[in-house]
């Protein structure tokens, strides 16, 4: 259903969805990855990378479980979401408003960018 990879060289949380999630197993799928992201040392201001092209839109009802299950996750520097869908874009916007997300068409465009060095203008969006 998805693959995660903790980079710590880079900071970088690097997640890829493999399929829709069902709503009941988003609360698994966010524990699990709080205890890896604890275990691994990771810390608020890390790089976040979704990979969602494999994932399509998810149901409204794991929407919901998303904003239940990841309130008051660690937040990231910033976060590049990967997908060609233009629904999945828009479903993207609405649920995720940080101002430090950026929606790329391929992963290594999006790698690209968060591994360039801070401006001026991050550092003034960065999370609280």
């Amino acid at each position: 259903m998805y693959r995660v990879s903790f980079r710590k060289e880079l900071n970088l949380l690097d997640i890829k969805w493999l399929a829709m999630f069902e709503p009941e197993r988003v609360g698994d799928y966010a524990r699990r990855l709080r205890d890896q992201f604890d275990a691994e040392g990771f810390a608020p201001g890390y790089l976040l990378r979704m990979d969602m092209r494999s994932s399509g839109v998810q149901a409204q009802e794991a929407v919901f479980a998303f904003r239940r299950h990841f309130a008051g996750f660690p937040a990231a520097r910033r976060i590049a979401i990967v997908t060609e869908s233009a629904i999945t874009r828009m479903q993207v916007r609405r649920e995720m408003t940080q101002p430090y997300l950026r929606i790329f068409d391929r992963a290594e465009p999006a790698l690209s960018w968060l591994l360039q060095p801070d401006s001026e203008q991050d550092r003034r969006a960065e999370p609280g």
